[in-house]
């Protein structure tokens, strides 16, 4: 199981060894949920995709995870959606990636 540290960078249990989240790709969902950002005020990313359906949660979690997006504010009528904006780096990484 992998584990956060400062910075984003996440370290591996079996190996020990330090991920740059720069160093990791995107899969092609988050690539597309990630570049929706760059065309919202102050990078705030979609709670649904294109056809009007709610972005997987696992999706989210895992940008967050590789610090390409953080949680923005916590929304009191829906507590369980996760309200995120993208971070620098997922700004560099979402304008590599975007078609």
């Amino acid at each position: 199981m992998a584990q956060v540290r400062k910075g984003g960078a996440r370290t591996s249990s079996r190996r020990g060894s330090v991920v740059a989240p720069a160093s990791r790709k995107p899969t092609r969902a988050q690539a597309a949920w990630l570049a929706r950002g760059l065309s919202q005020a102050g990078g705030k990313l979609p709670l649904f995709d294109r056809d009007g359906r709610r972005v997987s949660e696992k999706t989210i979690r895992a940008c967050m995870a590789a610090g390409w997006a953080e949680p923005w504010f916590s929304n009191p009528i829906k507590p369980d959606w996760l309200v995120c904006r993208l971070t620098d780096a997922g700004r560099a990484v979402a304008s590599n990636h975007a078609s």
